[in-house]
């Protein structure tokens, strides 16, 4: 007979067991930077690398396994390591800048990145955010980094040998490098970039190492210089041996850099020079421990802890600290806009287009001194360039469209940044809305003109992606609307960006119920196919951008007929086949990866469409939102090679997951508002700068237990869609109540819907008409 009793109390000492093992582990230990990596130019998983890094450190550090010049440093399938690289890529379409490699070898001192690769297996290889090693099979040596910010410090332990070496790649398009033997050191510079640098741009790198060298040599464009200490060259690199070793003899060798000087790059070697290694292992592993910390999740799913994890260290890697510190103690910074080295901050390698969605707001709610330093970087990117950066690089770069960095602006002032000048990126954002950068297309306004005068970037002007640019165009308006508004500035100032805000309707289709390109005379194009992947788009269709009035879901309901039409919008996007328009064009990773995913017209692997699922709070159809949440958040987020469905994109992707896992998510930043979809985890503590606590609880939450049945906010019933930053900081309790039926009865009310502007302008124009009529 089944003891029941008995059985019970084992069932609740396992669960016991493992939920304090949980809590033994830290949260660093979830974290898989390997998460992505299984990518190709064909189809992205992630497009990521493992980022050894401190939390927006200006170095980073990753195998690779690519060539030099490849995007892709840095591929899971890969079978050998040609190097253990220096980078600052964002992404591998930008690729890198302020670039070189440290590589052991045993045998012959190869410099050619075929000759001096080595087989390795994951099986030998250990990946944390703060500490790297493998096993390298062809030379018998094992390799362990661990970074800071500005530097890091290298262990190599060799096998019995007389030929031990290691190889210094400063890489090609113009480099140097300097053997000092007497000093156990080598300094060097790299000016290898994907663009956006001045021309005076270096990376200058210093390396020392513990033991002396037996063998020195310089490498000229391939060719090994044996006694030759200097090389200025196109391709320069070094060779330098150590005497016999015993089986298990480490060397050290200790790195800096800086984009200043090679003197601020010695200074900058403080950060490892009088450490060991296990205390840099020691001090990156707490670091990261207190950024993940901010997060407390209790859930015993240790996949899910592991995706959640690993989504907030991609969160944490940009925008990078780009500023340094010199022999007085003072941040500067060498500027990538003009080449001068000045004081204060600097952040760069982000895609406003990406981030403004939720990594900046995510920021904004975890980690708001960190933006307080980077909206002064704003300040100073505009000084030094005349223009806000949309997508940095380090400087400017041609890459994709809008003008978000009002977003960024915006949503910081509403969550109370502080400590810079407010005013000047109030002047900032008006000279951005209203000029074209002159040198690319992706700063500024392109197509301002046209913007300004018809309301909208006609199709037939010769400016590319004119709806997706016009909707981005209209949102951006109202962030700076928002923003004047915010600092007091007078409406005859603002008014025009509020009335701006609402060119998102000149392009709607009445006919089709979607956003479509316009000619100049009014006229919409012709062969109109939502599906297709035209001109007209950034990265998607009609299906993908016509739900991007992030400011404004109540006017583009009306548009659209009512909520029971918009919902049925909504829907459709789920119904289309996968496959329709995937001839519209030639082949982009993007269309392929929707197509893979097989749910529809639905592109979660690209940024344009993330906010849609949230969409249906607006409409009295909140569970809606919270089937399709979980369902994307179980279905494209895994804790594997290949754990993203398209571009991990600067923490964008995984700032999406991180937001969503929690419970809520902020579909229009800048409104200061968090739209509600399914919490993941059973149990969550956000622990707030300001010294306060967000306790979030999702009771009978699961698999299928998606929908909120009931959501009370500090004890008390809570009906609305939407919760404020405001309720959050000031310390909160949020707890679900969670089922497999949804509650139709609950968030149907019209003041449950979340924030649009429609709504504010009426109010607005009412207090007007009755202030007229009291005069």
């Amino acid at each position: 007979m089944l003891n029941i009793k008995k059985l019970t109390g084992s069932i609740l000492f396992l669960l016991t067991a493992h939920i304090s093992m949980a809590q033994q582990i830290s949260p660093v230990d979830f974290v898989n930077p390997l998460i992505g990596t299984e990518s190709k130019y064909e189809l992205s998983n992630g497009n990521t690398y493992p980022a050894i890094a401190r939390p927006w450190g200006m170095n980073f550090w990753t195998p690779q396994t690519g060539n030099m010049g490849d995007g892709w440093v840095y591929t899971y399938t890969a079978d050998k390591i040609k190097g253990f690289k220096q980078t600052h890529q964002p992404s591998p379409w930008n690729n890198d800048y302020g670039q070189f490699s440290i590589m052991p070898v045993t045998g012959n001192p190869e410099f050619d990145q075929e000759k001096r690769a080595s087989w390795f297996s994951h099986k030998a290889e250990v990946a944390k955010p703060y500490y790297y090693s493998v096993y390298l099979a062809d030379h018998d040596v094992s390799t362990e980094l661990s970074p800071t910010q500005r530097a890091a410090i290298f262990q190599f332990t060799f096998p019995k040998t007389d030929s031990a070496y290691v190889v210094i790649d400063a890489f090609d398009k113009g480099s140097y490098i300097k053997v000092i033997p007497e000093e156990n050191k080598i300094i060097g510079y790299s000016t290898k970039n994907s663009g956006g640098v001045p021309d005076n741009f270096k990376n200058y790198f210093v390396i020392t190492f513990d033991r002396p060298f037996s063998y020195k040599a310089g490498v000229k464009s391939g060719a090994i210089k044996i006694g030759e200490l200097e090389i200025q060259d196109n391709h320069a690199g070094a060779i330098v041996g150590f005497p016999s070793l015993k089986r298990g003899d480490q060397v050290i060798a200790r790195i800096a850099s800086s984009f200043i000087s090679f003197e601020q790059a010695e200074l900058n070697l403080k950060e490892v020079k009088s450490k060991t290694f296990q205390q840099v292992v020691d001090e990156g592993k707490a670091q990261w421990n207190e950024i993940l910390g901010r997060v407390q999740v209790e859930d015993l799913n240790v996949d899910k802890l592991r995706t959640f994890y690993s989504c907030l260290y991609r969160s944490t890697l940009f925008p990078r600290d780009f500023s340094e510190i010199d022999a007085t103690g003072k941040r500067i910074h060498y500027s990538p806009y003009n080449g001068q080295v000045l004081p204060g901050e600097m952040f760069t390698d982000t895609g406003f287009w990406d981030t403004f969605r939720s990594l900046f707001p995510l920021l904004n709610l975890l980690y708001p001194a960190m933006n307080d330093r980077m909206q002064e970087g704003l300040v100073n990117a505009y000084k030094e360039s005349g223009y806000l950066p949309e997508w940095a690089s380090p400087g400017h770069r041609a890459s994709m469209i809008g003008n978000n960095s009002a977003s960024i602006v915006a949503d910081a002032l509403i969550t109370d940044r502080k400590g810079y000048d407010k005013n000047l990126l109030w002047e900032a954002l008006k000279h951005g809305a209203n000029n074209a950068y002159p040198k690319h297309s992706s700063t500024g306004r392109f197509g301002y003109e046209y913007y300004n005068k018809l309301g909208y970037i006609p199709a037939d002007v010769k400016v590319d992606q004119n709806v997706a640019r016009s909707l981005e165009y209209a949102y951006n308006d109202w962030c700076i609307y928002e923003f004047g508004k915010a600092l007091g500035k007078p409406e005859a100032e603002t008014a025009i960006y509020a009335k701006r805000a609402m060119n998102y309707k000149n392009l709607f289709d009445p006919s089709t119920k979607l956003m479509r390109g316009k000619k100049t005379d009014g006229s919409f194009v012709l062969d109109f196919d939502p599906s297709a992947w035209s001109r007209e788009y950034t990265e998607g269709n009609a299906w993908h951008w016509s739900f991007c009035v992030f400011h404004d879901p109540q006017g583009l309901i009306e548009l659209m007929g009512g909520n029971k039409s918009f919902v049925t919008m909504l829907d459709t996007v789920f119904v289309i086949p996968s496959y329709e328009g995937m001839k519209s064009r030639s082949m982009i990773h993007e269309m392929r990866e929707m197509q893979v995913m097989n749910m529809g017209q639905y592109a979660h692997g690209n940024q344009p469409i993330q906010h849609m699922p949230y969409l249906y709070n607006y409409a009295a159809e909140p569970w809606k939102s919270q089937y399709w949440v979980r369902k994307i958040m179980d279905k494209l987020y895994l804790p594997t090679p290949d754990g993203y469905c398209g571009d991990e994109d600067n923490g964008q992707t995984s700032a999406w997951y991180v937001f969503s896992s929690l419970g809520f998510y902020p579909v229009s930043p800048g409104t200061g508002e968090y739209v509600i979809g399914s919490p993941q985890f059973d149990k969550v503590t956000l622990k707030l700068e300001n010294g306060k606590t967000v306790n979030i609880q999702a009771q009978h939450q699961g698999q299928d237990q998606v929908y909120v049945n009931q959501l009370s906010l500090n004890g008390k019933p809570y009906t609305k869609n939407f919760i404020r930053y405001a309720d959050l900081t000031q310390g909160a309790n949020l707890a679900f109540k969670m089922s497999n039926v949804p509650n139709k009865n609950r968030g149907i009310e019209k003041e449950d819907a979340p924030y649009s502007f429609s709504n504010e302008s009426q109010v607005t124009s009412s207090k007007r008409k009755s202030l007229s009529k009291q005069k």
